[in-house]
């Protein structure tokens, strides 16, 4: 679970680092896709920070379950490549 907390963290990174370029955007384009992809990683980063709450807090909800820990790592990790590919894409 610490490797599903760690890449909970470097989403909200990511997320805040999108969330930045998009703002800078919607300030210059107005336009309504960035508007929509800033609602996007508002709710994201919700869902981040929430998930991170509870693997700090209660690290034992997934413990009695070996499935359950994998399948949370493999959607933390999934979650992480896609923001990678997307914030490449958007600082480019």
């Amino acid at each position: 679970m610490t490797v599903a907390t760690v890449l909970s963290g470097l989403n909200i990174v990511l997320l805040l680092v999108l969330g930045s370029v998009w703002v800078r955007n919607y300030l210059e384009f107005r336009t309504p896709l960035t508007l929509g992809l800033l609602g996007f990683a508002a709710i994201l980063l919700l869902e981040n920070l929430v998930a991170l709450s509870f693997f700090v807090s209660m690290g034992m909800l997934y413990s009695g379950s070996r499935t359950a820990q994998l399948a949370v790592l493999g959607m933390r990790g999934l979650q992480f490549l896609a923001l990678v590919f997307l914030t490449v894409v958007s600082i480019r």
